[in-house]
């Protein structure tokens, strides 16, 4: 009787490790496209990412670097003080976004180009991304009040 308690018992320990693997794994397998890494464009330049990874850039937009081509495609560059990065984004960008603004965008890099599918811009006049704040801080770029 003891025997059969102590073998039914290992089983349902065993039935559960293997559920808690599986299940892991599953999770694990479900977030592998929703995890995005921030990388500053000194950081793009320095190590450039392969063309199928998907990332967010941030940084500042820079001044005359706004070409707005055919259709809804437009053209700028993202830097951070240090480096800079040609940005290209097919569709409509938000209503804040400007030039010596802070932004962050989702994309690849593909042949030097960030090409953007998603564009972000600071949501008023103060607000800038964390992770852009600490790129332009190494940079030595920021400056207290969001204006730079």
């Amino acid at each position: 009787m003891k025997t059969l308690k102590k073998r039914r018992r290992v089983q349902v320990i065993l039935l559960a490790v293997v559920a808690l693997i599986l299940a892991t794994g599953l999770i694990g397998y479900a977030m592998r496209d929703g995890i995005n890494f921030f990388r500053s464009p000194s950081q793009v330049i320095a190590e450039p990412p392969l063309p199928t990874e998907v990332f967010r850039i941030g940084g500042l937009v820079e001044e005359g670097s706004i070409i707005r081509g055919q259709g809804e495609t437009v053209h700028f560059v993202v830097t951070d003080g240090g480096e800079s990065v040609p940005v290209a984004f097919t569709g409509v960008l938000p209503d804040l976004f400007a030039e010596n603004q802070g932004m962050v965008g989702t994309g690849s890099y593909v042949n030097g180009v960030f090409e953007a599918t998603e564009i972000l811009a600071k949501h008023d006049e103060t607000y800038m991304p964390k992770e852009v704040v600490d790129a332009l801080k190494e940079q030595g770029v920021y400056q207290e009040g969001g204006e730079s």
